[in-house]
């Protein structure tokens, strides 16, 4: 296996590899050690099956499901992201999976499988690099605060669809928002890392509001600067593996009206703090 860096911040492509094969425990631990290290892993050219994916995911820990996707039949934990002419992708802005989750998912496997022949790329930022890039002073001034993080908040726009309401109304109920830290340590690293993302952090508790407002938006947008990214094009069978923990990342919905079908395992978070 070859490994070659793509971005300063994270970002690694991993080269004559094939999964297909199967992934034994040293290839289990490689994967792991190199996803501690680039935070984002890209592959290409990965003709395996749904539930191979799912067993990918499962060297990274148990696996979560997700109240608002689809799913491939017989595999709840295999979600459908498809965005189409008809129904296309609400999410635009940049975030951490299903951080209003007690324990947000730790790591993502994500498998391209319609694939628009323009567009459609997916940019990653490194919240290690994003701590880092922080000022002495800022680090200190976040180190204890807790942000809040709702369901309902990152799925507002499905939530006002005509009957979006009734169709996740079962999920709204069973994810009430959950408080996270701002400033958390990441468990297999050792590194701090930034936890707050615009689609799913309503406000930072014990702030005035407009406090609160100010101090997410800096840190968005901080959060995302360029020197802090990469970005990935997308190809039939391409596979990307990202540490939800250390990561955000953004869908670039600029392919309509092509269609774009990609498979989704999330393995269940731990909570380091």
């Amino acid at each position: 296996m070859q490994v070659k860096r793509i971005a300063g911040a994270l970002g690694a492509e991993l080269r004559a590899i094939n999964l297909s094969d199967g992934i034994d425990t040293a290839l289990a631990t490689t994967l792991r050690d190199l996803l501690n290290e680039h935070e984002v892993l890209f592959l290409r050219d990965q003709m395996i099956e749904p539930v191979a994916q799912k067993q990918l995911a499962e060297i990274f820990g148990p696996l979560q499901t997700h109240p608002a996707y689809s799913t491939v039949e017989g595999l709840p934990e295999v979600m459908i992201l498809e965005s189409t002419a008809e129904n296309p992708s609400k999410i635009e802005v940049w975030h951490s999976d299903m951080t209003f989750r007690p324990h947000p998912p730790s790591v993502t496997v994500l498998r391209g499988m319609t694939i628009p022949e323009i567009g459609g790329d997916t940019l990653f930022a490194s919240m290690t690099a994003a701590y880092q890039g922080l000022s002495k002073g800022m680090q200190q001034y976040l180190e204890d605060l807790i942000a809040v993080h709702d369901f309902s908040h990152g799925f507002k726009e499905s939530l006002t669809e005509r009957g979006g309401r009734e169709r996740l109304n079962e999920a709204v109920a069973a994810n009430p928002p959950v408080r996270h830290p701002v400033i958390q340590t990441h468990p297999e690293t050792g590194k701090k890392v930034l936890f707050v993302n615009a689609l799913f952090t309503t406000h930072i508790e014990g702030l005035p509001m407009l406090e609160s407002s100010e101090v997410l938006q800096f840190l968005w947008r901080h959060a995302t600067l360029p020197e802090f990214t990469c970005r990935f094009n997308w190809q039939p069978n391409s596979m990307v593996i990202w540490d939800n923990r250390s990561t955000q990342h953004k869908p670039v919905n600029d392919f309509f009206p092509a269609t774009r079908r990609l498979h989704r395992v999330v393995s269940e978070g731990d909570r380091p703090y």
